[in-house]
């Protein structure tokens, strides 16, 4: 046995001296390509090919590599020895997945494949024009040289179909919201987000039923209208501006549009984003299948309408309109250089077709004072007016909240209701509040909900007309201020009476007068 030792530390001692010795022969770039060299013939003597999906495609993000993490993970529970648990914030699903540098078989039409999960740390770059995850991410699929030609498209395609499926069964939506300042997270992305759990539908949304139809068509017709784009040359994106008085429910619409076709919602703040182009970066960093959403578009920049703001002046088209408001934001000191022209290309240039199958919406309310290229058909296609509350949508907030149909309460209470409602010009909002506090008590909510009803439209149909009147006298103050402008801009500035000829007529007038004295 000693001798066995013996014999086995000379051996270990030789190959010691021969790896020394063949690293002072050979210098490591040579050995780098005789290892690439064997890499190779190992590889044409190999049966199996491979195939590598990274999670960062360039500069965007790897669609294909997220449908083969959600494929994987609905069937990985079964079969995986090593998992790996996740559970997003404020989510109650935990997502199963593998294991980093771990591996999972599956079979596609009798033909088995492998995947690995391969996680590497990323090398420190010296520049880059982003910042990229420490990890690089991405899966490895194996298969048989002979089974490429027979499966591999098709079965990218059943991926990508299944991942979509597990998509709309989970009913995991997410709600993004981009980053302050424009940064970006650990994995360069600009967006964060939280799951998106709004329980708002077409059913619950307090509005006529048939204009919520005609809503509901049009967004059938958008979501399965691939064919239809690719046919008539025009990109898959569709706008929606949603105006009207605060309160009558611009965001519960965008939330029962997300829950009817299944969308994400990109809440984009604009005060949040500083030039052009990162509003162009944000938008490539969109998936398809999402409701991009700019509330209170009037408030968010001075993105005003150019009649008022040139009414003084000569006029100017639209891609020169942001420069001056574009000063405004620095002299303001947020620093926000977004200009009209931009906001434009981001709706309806060529930008917004770097994504499929997506929807604008803009939300505000006063419509008047947004600019008109803003509204066109082709940016925003479709103008919903959210109003008060009529009796039928009056009918609506009764059943969500009371558990009962208007007619229930009696013929005589119900016409009641509708003569009042139809006067009172409420909005759902001011109505819902009432309906909440007595909810435990329908008959008292109803009888609250008529005498709130009757007071309002007492107070419109005695103060409407001095309303009007008042109305009226804030256009005609309006217009007296734009006037007073336009004399103030076109008089000479403050500091000089006059120009130097007209200065030296008047003096040389007195002269004259005071020698006919």
């Amino acid at each position: 046995m000693k001798e066995f030792w013996t014999s086995l530390a000379s051996l270990l001692g030789v190959l010691a001296f021969c790896q020394g010795l063949l690293q002072m022969v050979f210098p490591p770039e040579l050995r780098f390509a005789s290892l690439k060299l064997l890499n190779r013939l190992f590889n044409c003597f190999s049966s199996y090919c491979y195939y590598d999906i990274t999670e960062i495609d360039g500069v965007n993000t790897n669609e294909l590599y997220n449908a083969v993490q959600l494929y994987l993970s609905s069937f990985v529970s079964a079969s995986g020895s090593r998992l790996s648990l996740t559970r997003a914030v404020n989510s109650s699903a935990t997502t199963f997945g593998l294991s980093n540098n771990d591996c999972i078989n599956d079979v596609f039409n009798d033909v088995a494949v492998q995947w690995e999960h391969v996680v590497t740390q990323r090398q420190s770059q010296t520049f880059s024009w982003r910042p990229l995850p420490d990890e690089k991410r991405g899966f490895t699929l194996r298969i048989r040289k002979r089974d490429k030609d027979i499966i591999l498209d098709s079965y990218l395609d059943y991926i990508m179909d299944k991942a979509n499926d597990i998509r709309r069964k989970n009913q995991e939506r997410l709600l993004y919201t981009n980053s302050r300042g424009g940064s970006l997270d650990s994995r360069g992305h600009p967006w964060e987000s939280v799951p998106f759990k709004h329980p708002s539908t077409f059913d619950t949304l307090a509005m006529d039923p048939e204009r919520k139809e005609d809503i509901m068509d049009d967004l059938r017709d958008f979501a399965a209208g691939q064919a239809f784009y690719q046919r008539t040359g025009r990109a898959w994106k569709r706008g929606y501006l949603l105006y009207g008085p605060p309160g009558t429910g611009k965001s519960s619409m965008i939330a029962a549009m997300a829950n009817f076709l299944g969308y994400d919602i990109y809440d984009l703040e604009l005060t949040e984003v500083h030039s052009n182009s990162e509003l162009r970066k944000l938008l490539m960093k969109t998936s398809s299948k999402s409701i991009i959403v700019i509330e209170d578009i009037d408030c968010s920049v001075n993105l005003s309408n150019r009649a008022k703001a040139t009414h003084a002046g000569a006029p100017r088209n639209y891609y020169d309109s942001g420069a001056p408001d574009a000063a405004r934001g620095s002299e303001d000191g947020n620093n926000n250089t977004i200009t009209l022209s931009g906001l434009l290309n981001f709706t309806d240039g060529l930008w917004s077709c770097c994504g499929s199958e997506r929807i604008f919406v803009f939300t505000t309310n006063h419509i008047e004072k947004l600019d008109p290229a803003l509204l066109r058909s082709g940016r925003m296609d479709m103008h919903i007016y959210m109003s008060y509350c009529s009796y039928p949508a009056l009918k609506i907030l009764l059943r969500n909240y009371l558990g009962s149909e208007a007619e229930d309460l009696g013929e005589a209470a119900a016409s009641e209701l509708r003569e009042a409602a139809e006067k009172a010009k409420m909005t759902p909002a001011d109505i819902s509040e009432v309906l909440i506090k007595n909810r435990r008590n329908k008959e008292r909510a109803v009888r609250e909900l008529l005498e709130v009803l009757k007071t309002k439209a007492e107070r419109n149909e005695k103060y409407g007309g001095l309303r009007e009147e008042c109305e009226l006298n804030g256009v005609v103050e309006e217009m007296e201020e734009e006037e007073q402008e336009k004399r103030a801009l076109e008089s000479p500035k403050e500091g000089s009476d006059c120009d130097d000829d007209s200065c030296k007529k008047v003096e040389d007038d007195d002269e004259e007068k005071k020698k006919a004295k």
